[in-house]
Protein backbone atom coordinates (compact mmCIF):
# COMPACT_ATOMS: atom_id res chain seq x y z
CA UNK A 1 0.00 0.00 0.00
CA UNK A 2 1.20 3.31 -0.92
CA UNK A 3 1.05 6.86 1.57
CA UNK A 4 -1.79 7.40 -0.58
CA UNK A 5 -4.02 4.66 -0.54
CA UNK A 6 -3.81 4.65 3.27
CA UNK A 7 -4.54 7.96 3.99
CA UNK A 8 -7.39 7.74 1.58
CA UNK A 9 -8.89 4.52 3.20
CA UNK A 10 -7.99 5.84 6.84
CA UNK A 11 -9.98 9.24 6.37
CA UNK A 12 -12.62 6.89 4.65
CA UNK A 13 -13.04 4.62 7.03
CA UNK A 14 -13.45 7.26 9.97
CA UNK A 15 -15.98 9.28 8.06
CA UNK A 16 -18.00 6.21 7.38
CA UNK A 17 -17.91 4.52 10.12
CA UNK A 18 -20.41 6.67 12.62
CA UNK A 19 -22.24 7.25 10.15
CA UNK A 20 -25.23 5.46 8.72
CA UNK A 21 -24.02 4.06 5.48
CA UNK A 22 -21.55 1.06 5.91
CA UNK A 23 -17.99 1.92 6.53
CA UNK A 24 -17.01 -1.57 5.71
CA UNK A 25 -18.97 -1.37 2.57
CA UNK A 26 -16.51 1.59 1.26
CA UNK A 27 -13.48 0.15 2.25
CA UNK A 28 -13.98 -2.92 0.17
CA UNK A 29 -15.27 -0.52 -3.19
CA UNK A 30 -12.90 1.97 -3.03
CA UNK A 31 -10.05 -0.66 -3.91
CA UNK A 32 -12.20 -1.94 -6.40
CA UNK A 33 -13.34 1.56 -8.27
CA UNK A 34 -9.55 2.73 -7.81
CA UNK A 35 -8.08 -0.43 -9.07
CA UNK A 36 -6.16 -0.77 -5.90
CA UNK A 37 -5.00 -3.99 -4.64
CA UNK A 38 -7.64 -5.36 -1.81
CA UNK A 39 -6.40 -3.72 1.80
CA UNK A 40 -6.49 -6.81 3.49
CA UNK A 41 -8.53 -7.65 7.05
CA UNK A 42 -5.85 -6.09 8.96
CA UNK A 43 -6.01 -3.28 7.75
CA UNK A 44 -9.59 -2.82 8.06
CA UNK A 45 -9.60 -3.66 11.60
CA UNK A 46 -6.20 -1.21 12.51
CA UNK A 47 -8.74 1.62 11.19
CA UNK A 48 -11.00 0.43 13.21
CA UNK A 49 -9.06 0.38 16.01
CA UNK A 50 -8.46 4.10 15.24
CA UNK A 51 -11.92 4.85 15.68
CA UNK A 52 -12.25 2.57 18.61
CA UNK A 53 -10.14 5.65 19.98
CA UNK A 54 -11.96 8.28 18.72
CA UNK A 55 -15.03 7.18 20.37
CA UNK A 56 -13.96 5.92 23.62
CA UNK A 57 -11.93 9.45 23.83
CA UNK A 58 -15.14 11.46 22.79
CA UNK A 59 -17.53 9.56 25.50
CA UNK A 60 -14.68 9.12 27.96
CA UNK A 61 -16.83 11.09 30.29
CA UNK A 62 -19.78 8.77 29.77
CA UNK A 63 -17.31 5.75 30.21
CA UNK A 64 -16.20 6.85 33.27
CA UNK A 65 -19.67 6.57 34.52
CA UNK A 66 -20.45 3.77 33.29
CA UNK A 67 -17.97 1.83 34.28
CA UNK A 68 -18.35 3.40 38.16
CA UNK A 69 -21.77 2.67 38.14
CA UNK A 70 -21.55 -0.81 36.77
CA UNK A 71 -19.10 -1.66 39.09
CA UNK A 72 -21.10 -0.38 42.07
CA UNK A 73 -24.37 -2.17 40.96
CA UNK A 74 -22.22 -5.59 41.64
CA UNK A 75 -20.80 -4.76 44.89
CA UNK A 76 -23.86 -3.24 45.84
CA UNK A 77 -26.48 -6.00 44.14
CA UNK A 78 -28.70 -3.33 42.70
CA UNK A 79 -28.95 -0.97 40.15
CA UNK A 80 -27.06 2.47 40.34
CA UNK A 81 -27.00 5.12 38.75
CA UNK A 82 -25.85 4.49 35.11
CA UNK A 83 -25.40 0.70 35.44
CA UNK A 84 -28.39 -0.15 33.75
CA UNK A 85 -27.42 1.39 30.36
CA UNK A 86 -23.42 -0.33 30.80
CA UNK A 87 -25.12 -3.61 31.75
CA UNK A 88 -26.87 -2.88 28.19
CA UNK A 89 -23.71 -2.36 26.27
CA UNK A 90 -22.73 -5.53 27.62
CA UNK A 91 -25.50 -7.83 26.60
CA UNK A 92 -26.33 -5.86 23.69
CA UNK A 93 -23.03 -7.20 22.24
CA UNK A 94 -23.59 -11.20 22.71
CA UNK A 95 -25.31 -11.70 19.47
CA UNK A 96 -23.30 -10.04 17.43
CA UNK A 97 -20.35 -11.94 18.86
CA UNK A 98 -21.73 -15.15 18.51
CA UNK A 99 -22.71 -14.43 15.10
CA UNK A 100 -19.10 -13.28 14.26
CA UNK A 101 -17.92 -16.06 16.22
CA UNK A 102 -19.98 -19.18 14.30
CA UNK A 103 -19.97 -17.17 10.80
CA UNK A 104 -17.38 -15.08 10.07
CA UNK A 105 -14.90 -16.89 7.70
CA UNK A 106 -18.07 -17.61 5.83
CA UNK A 107 -18.95 -13.49 5.60
CA UNK A 108 -15.54 -12.91 4.94
CA UNK A 109 -15.36 -14.91 1.88
CA UNK A 110 -18.56 -15.00 0.46
CA UNK A 111 -19.92 -12.14 0.72
CA UNK A 112 -17.36 -9.38 0.78
CA UNK A 113 -18.53 -8.50 -3.60
CA UNK A 114 -19.94 -5.18 -4.69
CA UNK A 115 -23.41 -7.12 -5.17
CA UNK A 116 -24.18 -7.74 -1.82
CA UNK A 117 -22.97 -4.36 -0.88
CA UNK A 118 -25.81 -2.72 -3.44
CA UNK A 119 -28.42 -4.99 -2.14
CA UNK A 120 -27.80 -4.49 1.74
CA UNK A 121 -27.44 -0.93 0.95
CA UNK A 122 -30.97 -0.23 -0.90
CA UNK A 123 -32.65 -2.19 1.64
CA UNK A 124 -31.35 -1.58 5.03
CA UNK A 125 -31.20 2.10 3.40
CA UNK A 126 -34.80 2.31 3.16
CA UNK A 127 -35.35 0.43 6.29
CA UNK A 128 -33.63 3.49 8.05
CA UNK A 129 -35.67 6.35 5.92
CA UNK A 130 -39.17 4.26 7.26
CA UNK A 131 -37.83 4.03 11.01
CA UNK A 132 -36.77 7.29 10.90
CA UNK A 133 -40.44 8.41 9.19
CA UNK A 134 -42.19 6.39 11.64
CA UNK A 135 -40.11 6.33 15.04
CA UNK A 136 -42.04 7.84 17.80
CA UNK A 137 -38.54 9.99 18.99
CA UNK A 138 -39.70 9.79 22.37
CA UNK A 139 -37.25 7.36 24.66
CA UNK A 140 -34.08 8.05 25.83
CA UNK A 141 -31.42 5.40 25.74
CA UNK A 142 -31.35 4.72 29.70
CA UNK A 143 -34.93 3.73 29.22
CA UNK A 144 -33.93 0.28 27.06
CA UNK A 145 -35.45 -2.57 28.19
CA UNK A 146 -34.34 -6.41 27.75
CA UNK A 147 -36.60 -6.92 25.11
CA UNK A 148 -35.58 -3.36 23.30
CA UNK A 149 -31.88 -4.45 23.73
CA UNK A 150 -32.68 -8.19 22.55
CA UNK A 151 -34.01 -6.34 19.10
CA UNK A 152 -30.87 -3.75 19.08
CA UNK A 153 -28.23 -6.76 19.78
CA UNK A 154 -29.87 -9.03 17.05
CA UNK A 155 -29.88 -5.85 14.37
CA UNK A 156 -26.29 -5.91 15.43
CA UNK A 157 -25.16 -9.03 13.99
CA UNK A 158 -27.06 -8.55 10.81
CA UNK A 159 -24.59 -5.85 10.27
CA UNK A 160 -21.63 -8.36 9.77
CA UNK A 161 -23.15 -8.47 6.19
CA UNK A 162 -21.23 -6.06 4.48
CA UNK A 163 -23.50 -2.90 3.17
CA UNK A 164 -25.97 -3.30 6.03
CA UNK A 165 -23.99 -0.47 8.34
CA UNK A 166 -23.79 -1.40 11.92
CA UNK A 167 -24.15 2.01 13.02
CA UNK A 168 -27.07 2.11 10.33
CA UNK A 169 -28.70 -1.01 11.31
CA UNK A 170 -28.65 -0.52 15.31
CA UNK A 171 -30.03 3.46 14.67
CA UNK A 172 -32.68 1.84 12.70
CA UNK A 173 -33.74 -0.59 15.70
CA UNK A 174 -33.56 1.90 17.90
CA UNK A 175 -35.90 4.32 16.07
CA UNK A 176 -38.23 1.69 15.68
CA UNK A 177 -38.44 1.32 19.20
CA UNK A 178 -38.74 4.77 19.77
CA UNK A 179 -35.72 6.17 20.72
CA UNK A 180 -34.79 10.14 19.91
CA UNK A 181 -32.09 10.52 17.02
CA UNK A 182 -29.91 11.39 19.10
CA UNK A 183 -30.65 8.56 22.02
CA UNK A 184 -30.62 5.81 19.07
CA UNK A 185 -27.06 7.30 17.45
CA UNK A 186 -25.58 7.67 21.38
CA UNK A 187 -26.58 3.94 21.64
CA UNK A 188 -25.45 2.81 18.94
CA UNK A 189 -21.87 4.67 19.45
CA UNK A 190 -21.32 3.09 22.63
CA UNK A 191 -22.28 -0.49 21.37
CA UNK A 192 -19.55 0.03 18.85
CA UNK A 193 -17.17 -0.07 21.88
CA UNK A 194 -17.08 -3.82 22.36
CA UNK A 195 -17.56 -4.92 19.03
CA UNK A 196 -14.41 -3.15 17.90
CA UNK A 197 -12.40 -4.00 20.69
CA UNK A 198 -12.42 -7.20 20.05
CA UNK A 199 -12.28 -7.95 16.35
CA UNK A 200 -9.46 -5.54 16.97
CA UNK A 201 -7.95 -7.52 19.15
CA UNK A 202 -8.75 -10.95 17.55
CA UNK A 203 -7.22 -9.67 14.73
CA UNK A 204 -4.34 -8.55 16.32
CA UNK A 205 -3.01 -11.45 17.91
CA UNK A 206 -3.71 -13.49 14.75
CA UNK A 207 -1.34 -10.61 13.17
CA UNK A 208 1.74 -11.25 15.91
CA UNK A 209 1.45 -14.48 15.34
CA UNK A 210 1.81 -14.87 11.81
CA UNK A 211 4.98 -16.25 10.23
CA UNK A 212 4.10 -13.82 7.04
CA UNK A 213 5.68 -9.77 7.40
CA UNK A 214 3.04 -7.01 8.40
CA UNK A 215 3.24 -3.67 6.94
CA UNK A 216 2.89 -2.00 10.89
CA UNK A 217 3.75 1.61 9.56
CA UNK A 218 0.73 1.20 6.93
CA UNK A 219 -1.54 -0.30 9.81
CA UNK A 220 -0.49 2.43 12.56
CA UNK A 221 -0.63 5.17 10.20
CA UNK A 222 -3.88 4.06 9.04
CA UNK A 223 -4.92 3.78 12.71
CA UNK A 224 -4.03 7.36 13.71
CA UNK A 225 -5.79 9.18 10.38
CA UNK A 226 -9.14 7.14 11.02
CA UNK A 227 -9.34 8.19 14.88
CA UNK A 228 -8.68 12.01 13.79
CA UNK A 229 -11.54 11.83 10.98
CA UNK A 230 -13.72 9.84 13.06
CA UNK A 231 -13.71 12.05 16.14
CA UNK A 232 -14.70 15.00 14.03
CA UNK A 233 -17.46 12.87 12.58
CA UNK A 234 -19.18 11.91 15.79
CA UNK A 235 -19.01 15.84 16.69
CA UNK A 236 -20.72 17.04 13.75
CA UNK A 237 -23.24 14.15 13.58
CA UNK A 238 -24.68 13.73 16.93
CA UNK A 239 -24.33 18.16 16.34
CA UNK A 240 -26.87 17.91 13.30
CA UNK A 241 -28.59 15.49 13.52
CA UNK A 242 -31.64 16.32 15.13
CA UNK A 243 -31.90 19.38 12.36
CA UNK A 244 -30.84 17.32 9.64
CA UNK A 245 -32.57 13.61 10.42
CA UNK A 246 -31.51 10.57 8.87
CA UNK A 247 -32.84 11.26 4.88
CA UNK A 248 -30.11 12.68 3.68
CA UNK A 249 -27.74 9.17 4.57
CA UNK A 250 -31.10 7.25 3.10
CA UNK A 251 -30.30 8.99 -0.27
CA UNK A 252 -26.99 8.60 -0.09
CA UNK A 253 -27.42 4.56 0.31
CA UNK A 254 -29.71 4.59 -2.58
CA UNK A 255 -27.79 6.52 -5.21
CA UNK A 256 -24.98 4.63 -4.19
CA UNK A 257 -27.36 1.16 -4.43
CA UNK A 258 -28.40 1.81 -7.93
CA UNK A 259 -24.76 3.14 -9.07
CA UNK A 260 -23.00 -0.23 -7.55
CA UNK A 261 -26.16 -2.30 -9.50
CA UNK A 262 -25.65 -0.56 -12.60
CA UNK A 263 -21.57 -0.99 -12.50
CA UNK A 264 -21.70 -4.30 -11.52
CA UNK A 265 -24.47 -5.94 -12.65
Amino acid sequence: MDFVQIIALALLQGLTEFLPISSSAHLILLPIIANWQDQGLAFDVAVHVGTLTAVIYYFRRTLRTLTYDWWQSILQRQRVGESHLAWAVGFGTIPVGLAGLFLGDFIETALRSPLVIAVTTIVFGLLLGWADWQGKRQRQEQQIGWKDLLFIGLAQAIALIPGTSRSGITMTAGLMLGLTREAAARFSFLLSIPVILLAGGLKTRDLVQSPLSVDWTALISGAVFSAISAYICIFLFLKMLERIGMWPFVIYRLILGVILLWLFL
